[in-house]
């Protein structure tokens, strides 16, 4: 039987467990996956601690993005073959769905081939980071080449993955990081500038490395208070784009920064581009030109294997990382 990770109830790393059960078949519009590598994502630590949009049920799966190869099909589900090299699109209920363990079944349309030229552990490090950043900045924010973009917890994978697709247009990207300790690595990412929240004023540094113009674009999961920095930081009709909740505080608006330049704020996930047929084959496209041109590459922070799950999550929570964390199976 194969060992899949599920939960029993909220709380932090150690709830979960690696429980034997039988191996379920697919059904119709869905397919089975052996699992060989597991992306981990911010939104599953917050699905473990009862915090996140969805809501678990218990006993719950977990998990968003796993590698592996095709070994079953439910009836009537074309467009994908026995032994086929897939890797998840997170498009699917994160507890119904989960794809924590040896094996998965999740629906057809999140299963998508990635290139020969990645390995099973890059694969599953793909589609969450480079989709939400492919959303936000290219699909909705308009990316142009003379822009500038304020790009905040640049050292995770959905960071990093910004910086790189920012980088593809050229455009600026300006990374913020807490501490001067990742300051060197997001450099060596591709970012312009970085700037060291806890140690610069961020607006008046946004400011001077554009001659007063500000961030034309900035995209920012952590919310809260910071979000009015933020709205400093910003240049006239700025976009910014909320697409995650890190911060433990209410956010409060930043109305004189708004009305006075004219911000757009929005609340933004890359479901939205998920459940767009139109914009999800376009960022697909997106990202299989930049894996195969060498702009797009994923930086894996750190492996473990599949019986250290609770340690994965421990060190993400730990905010070490510079990159995606992957549990290998």
């Amino acid at each position: 039987m194969p060992k899949i990770v599920r939960f029993h109830e909220t709380g932090n790393a150690y709830v979960l467990r690696i429980e034997e059960l039988p191996l379920s078949e697919p059904k119709e519009g869905e397919v089975r996956l052996k699992v060989e590598a597991i992306g981990l994502n911010r939104a599953e630590i917050m699905f473990r601690q009862g915090m996140y949009l969805e809501t678990p049920e218990f006993p719950s799966r977990i998990g968003y993005e796993a590698a592996g190869t095709v070994d079953a099909i439910g009836p009537g589900t074309s467009g994908i073959q026995i032994g086929d090299r897939v890797s998840t699109i997170p498009s699917f209920s994160v507890g119904r769905y989960g794809v924590y363990g040896e094996s998965a079944i999740v629906p057809i349309h999140a299963v998508a081939r990635y290139p020969e030229t990645l390995s099973v552990v890059e694969g599953a490090a793909i589609w969450m980071q480079y989709v939400t950043a492919f959303g936000a900045l290219i699909e909705y924010g308009r990316l142009k080449k003379e822009d500038a973009v304020l790009i905040t917890a640049a050292s995770s994978s959905v960071g990093l993955a910004a910086i790189q697709i920012t980088k593809s247009i050229g455009a600026m990207a300006v990374a913020t990081t807490r501490g001067m300790d990742k300051k060197q690595a997001l450099l060596d990412a591709g970012a312009d500038h970085v700037i060291v929240t806890d140690k610069e004023d961020m607006a008046a540094k946004m400011m001077a490395l554009t001659d007063g113009k500000g961030a034309d674009i900035l995209f920012d999961p952590v919310a809260g208070p910071f979000l009015e920095k933020l709205a400093r930081a910003a240049g006239a009709g700025a976009r910014i784009f909320e697409y995650g909740a890190l911060s433990p505080s209410p956010t409060p608006f930043p109305l004189f920064d708004a009305l006075s330049k004219g911000l757009t704020v929005r609340g933004y996930t890359l479901f939205e581009i998920v459940a767009n047929p139109g914009a999800l084959t376009r960022s697909k496209q997106f990202v299989y030109d930049g894996l195969g041109s060498g702009t797009l590459k994923p930086v894996i922070a750190r492996t473990f294997k599949l019986e250290e799950i609770t340690e994965a999550h421990r060190y993400m929570e730990s905010n070490q990382q510079i990159g995606k964390i992957v549990v290998t199976v």
